[in-house]
């Protein structure tokens, strides 16, 4: 397929700037693709699309404080850098990007806080704005983590057109959030609460967790017209023995598997057995979904509204129908749902 066949209309008013008021009072659209309907619901009604022994595959990654704020050496000149991932733990090695780059060059440091709490060398250039620094810090792992909670701020996306707010700090991060390595926010998470997850506990619904850290790449705009010849970047992800083991009694008892969120689906199918089951596993992916596909785990999948000609609405197109996505995105504007991170959900069954 063509990037130009994901294009649509989307009102800037309908991107979402805050998150509803409680996670699971979010709108929820219900895409059936066997019966081609959509219905329009609330989040916390998803419970009646489950039953018992049926199994939610979970990220549990966890969003750290990747945006930092500093000055240059001598001149002072105030410098964003944005955290992307820990190249080597023991020298404090990290791949960066930094904004405005043209003043940043190898050899510079970099001061963050009041009294220059954290100092940071950069020491290679990686792409136009991207550069690999070292923090030049002593303590230990604990105290170095505990710095940049104080000064980073949760990464929530520029497209949200504001400064990051107290509630950033609860509300860009899912609640059952434990592995911290991810610069995004797995966001289709964002829409259960623990009161949600205990009721469909209660209903016999088993949640299996895995770990994709999400980075930026998955957001990096697509260039290609032709969809094959699109790269995505590689992202680290697990599946526990745990995991694995409760999706495939799913599998092999012919339950309900539902994939929270795209990038469940991205680690799921990176695991793939010959037989069609999921494989305890990790590594990195830079699977790239796009149809057609076919899936072999999940046969559900929850999501958020997302921007046209992404990597996200493409595989999303993927797993629903090209035609009957296209048909609810072009309902959800229609209705007025709320787009993007914050934003309202799908439900694909």
């Amino acid at each position: 397929m063509k990037l130009s066949q994901f294009k649509f209309n989307l009102p800037q008013e309908l991107i979402a700037s805050h998150p509803a008021e409680e996670r699971d009072q979010s709108r929820l659209m219900v895409v059936n693709r066997e019966k081609g309907t959509i219905e329009h619901k609330v989040f916390k009604d998803i419970i009646d699309h489950f039953d018992d022994k049926d199994v939610m595959i979970v990220n549990n990654t966890k969003v750290f404080p990747a945006r930092l704020y500093g000055k240059k050496e001598k001149t002072g000149a105030k410098i964003e850098v944005f955290l992307l991932r820990e190249l080597n733990h023991e020298i404090r090695l990290w791949d960066v990007l930094v904004d405005p780059a043209r003043k940043i060059r190898v050899g510079n440091k970099l001061y963050f806080g009041d009294d220059d709490l954290l100092v940071a060398e950069v020491v290679d250039n990686t792409t136009s704005r991207g550069r690999t620094i070292r923090f030049l810090h002593d303590g230990s792992d604990e105290e170095f983590n505990n710095i940049l909670a104080v000064l980073g701020e949760p990464p929530i996306p520029k497209y949200l057109k504001r400064a990051p707010e107290e509630i950033d700090k609860e509300r860009y991060q899912t609640v059952y959030a434990k592995h911290k390595g991810a610069v995004a926010a797995p966001t289709a998470g964002l829409h259960f609460s623990r009161e949600l997850l205990k009721r469909l506990e209660i209903k016999g619904v088993s949640v299996a967790e895995t770990t994709l850290h999400v980075g930026l790449g998955t957001f990096r705009p697509i260039e290609v017209e032709d969809l094959s010849k699109h790269k995505m970047d590689a992202e680290y992800f697990s599946i526990s023995e745990d995991a694995a083991k409760t999706v495939n009694t799913a599998i092999e008892n012919k339950r309900r598997v539902c994939a929270i969120g795209t990038t469940s689906v991205r680690t799921i199918e990176s695991a793939v057995s010959a037989n069609g089951y999921l494989n305890p596993e990790s590594g990195w992916t830079n699977l790239f979904v796009h149809p057609p596909y076919d899936f072999h785990i999940a046969n559900m999948m929850v999501t958020n509204f997302h921007l046209p000609m992404s990597s996200l609405i493409i595989m999303v197109a993927a797993f629903g129908g090209y035609d009957l996505i296209m048909e609810a995105y072009e309902q959800a504007v229609k209705e007025k749902y709320r787009f993007f991170s914050y934003g309202d959900a799908m439900l694909i069954i």
